[in-house]
């Protein structure tokens, strides 16, 4: 599982499972760019990085904007060498019926989600290839992309199953580069945006966030929703020499709620 001598790039790294796969790379011996819109959280994270030995650079970005994704790629080589490791986390949402999407939620979320994502992945792989070295990207879709029906919008499915189309095109594109391209599809997860998500549809539903989490936690086989740290796990793994052989793969992280 050692991934000394390599560096990853981690993007929405600034607060939940980006912060919590940063951290968990550097734990298993990798260099970690982090990068994330919001300036003090991916500062934050960055400062734990190096507070555990590894070196870090923060990076305030959008990686909706292409100009950003190449600025993220470039000021990652020039201060940590190479990229090895890609963890394409970067994601927004808001809980919307499929009456109430209007195209500027739409656009909103496929932006980050989708195009963001896509091109992130290439610009990587790109960089990846002129090393020559091989690789290992990690795209974080969601098992809404497999059309879980507990998703906090159909736009936001949407984009993912394009995360999980794009996952599968890229592991067979960049196989004879050694690239290995694989797709976490998390359940329900307790962070920052989730949250947020589960505070309108409490309000809603005229309960507590604490009541609809047990609400939502027995319909989840194994009887509890996913930390950070559990899509942290398996990014690090599909990250590690471990992992070589796996590609073209979406493995899904949510307690069975979704048993294929």
């Amino acid at each position: 599982m050692s991934l000394d001598g390599k560096v990853a790039l981690v993007t929405g790294a600034g607060r939940g499972m980006g912060r919590a796969t940063a951290l968990a790379l550097a734990a298993d011996g990798a260099d970690v760019a982090v990068t994330d819109i919001m300036a003090d959280n991916v500062e934050e994270t960055a400062t734990d990085v190096r507070a555990s030995g590894r070196n870090s650079l923060a990076i305030v970005a959008d990686i909706g904007d292409g100009n950003d994704i190449d600025r993220v790629i470039a000021d990652t080589v020039s201060a940590l060498g190479h990229i090895d490791i890609l963890v394409n986390n970067a994601g927004v949402t808001r809980f919307l019926d499929i009456m109430d999407i209007t195209e500027a939620d739409w656009d909103r979320i496929h932006r980050v989600n989708a195009r963001g994502a896509f091109f992130v992945m290439q610009r990587t792989a790109r960089q990846m290839i002129e090393q020559g070295s091989g690789g290992k990207i990690v795209n974080i879709a969601s098992i809404a992309g497999k059309g879980y029906r507990g998703t906090s919008n159909a736009a936001y499915a949407a984009s993912k199953g394009a995360v999980i189309s794009m996952t599968l095109i890229a592991a067979h594109q960049l196989a004879r580069h050694d690239i290995n391209v694989n797709a976490i599809c998390p359940g329900s997860t307790i962070t920052a945006m989730s949250t947020s998500t589960m505070e309108q549809r409490a309000a809603e539903a005229g309960i507590s966030v604490a009541e609809l989490q047990a609400q939502r936690a027995t319909n989840i086989p194994i009887g509890r929703a996913n930390e950070p740290e559990d899509i942290a796990a398996m990014a690090a793994f599909l990250a590690s020499p471990g992992a070589r052989n796996i590609t073209g793969q979406t493995i899904n992280v949510d307690g069975g709620l979704v048993m294929h």
